[in-house]
């Protein structure tokens, strides 16, 4: 089984593709307006099962947006992505730690330099996971 994860957004969305055996597949930040076509591609290549999205920003009309450009079997579940945004955060220095002098800064005090969408909808997958009880 893969999941989707997608953390929908006014500009830009994060998705990404995890196996059920805990493999990251792919992720990448995509403008908003090539999202559907994106997710569309990667639900064939990756025979996703089940699309988590995040719940808070513009999430009711991505729903529906979804719901209409996939087929009817996909299974789309909305899950809290309250904090996700800080989660990320953390979670982008674990992926790519910094390097030389970056390392001497504190994590609080560090910026990642690109948009982090793409970890948002990493976390989503897993809180996803984690509330049906599935292993992480």
């Amino acid at each position: 089984m893969n999941y989707l994860g997608f953390d929908p957004g006014r500009d830009k969305c994060g998705v990404a593709v995890r196996c059920e055996a805990g493999e990251l597949l792919y992720h990448e930040v995509v403008p908003s307006p090539e999202a559907i076509t994106v997710v569309r591609s990667l639900c064939g290549e990756y025979q996703i099962s089940v699309l988590v999205m995040g719940n808070q920003t513009t999430a009711k009309t991505w729903r529906k947006q979804l719901a209409a450009a996939l087929p009817e079997t996909m299974e789309i579940v909305m899950v809290d992505e309250r904090y996700s945004t800080l989660e990320a955060r953390d979670r982008y220095w674990q992926m790519y730690p910094p390097k030389g002098l970056a390392r001497l800064v504190p994590q609080g005090m560090r910026s990642p330099p690109r948009p982090i969408d793409d970890i948002v909808a990493i976390l989503l997958i897993e809180r996803y996971i984690l509330r049906e009880g599935g292993i992480e």
